[in-house]
């Protein structure tokens, strides 16, 4: 019996679901911020050992949220899954889900991490109410010495990942959607 393309295309979106969905929110939501509190120092230290200017960023920026670790994977169809937290002024504010969904020339896995800087409060406050989306159009910048110090924000925001696992080769359109929930102090 011979399979379509478009079936086996639909096969494995469905099979990179289950994959993203098992790596994603499959504990406790106390479990989960533990977990956090811990991951993101450390996805911060190195970020800025990547790239000493990210202080800066990190120091004088309206606020950012930071992914310790996302796993993305694709073909054809792809996903992306990650969980972290935002602060404003270097104050905890919150916890956010990124989950991103393309489409296009794209295969393999990869785990990174992402930072998004939020030049303005007003940006801040757009993702705080779970209405900030990232297209192709903001592009992330990859964590390297300098890069920090010449990257320009793009409506208000700027994005900087750094590859952590695995390799993606892609071009493919699609974008990240984000799920802001505020913590208690």
């Amino acid at each position: 019996m011979k399979r379509s393309l478009l079936g086996d295309a639909f096969s494995a979106w469905v099979g990179l679901l289950a994959l993203i969905t098992c790596l994603g929110p499959g504990v406790r939501a106390s479990d989960d911020m533990e977990k956090l509190q811990r991951e993101v120092p450390q996805a911060i230290q190195a970020f800025e050992k990547d790239d000493s200017t990210l202080k800066e960023l990190f120091a004088n920026s309206a606020g950012y949220a930071i992914f310790p670790r996302v796993s993305k994977g694709g073909l054809v169809f792809g996903g992306a899954h990650g969980v972290g937290l935002v602060y404003e002024k270097g104050a905890l504010i919150g916890r956010a889900e990124l989950s991103q969904a393309t489409f296009g020339a794209q295969i393999g896995g990869q785990a990174f991490r992402e930072v998004i800087f939020f030049e303005t409060p007003a940006a801040l406050d757009r993702f705080k109410e779970s209405k900030f989306e990232m297209s192709a159009q903001v592009g992330a910048v990859a964590a390297a010495e300098g890069a920090g110090k010449n990257a320009k924000y793009h409506e208000s925001v700027l994005v900087f990942t750094k590859v952590l696992s695995g390799l993606m080769a892609e071009a493919s359109i699609g974008g990240q959607k984000f799920k802001f929930t505020p913590v208690k102090p």
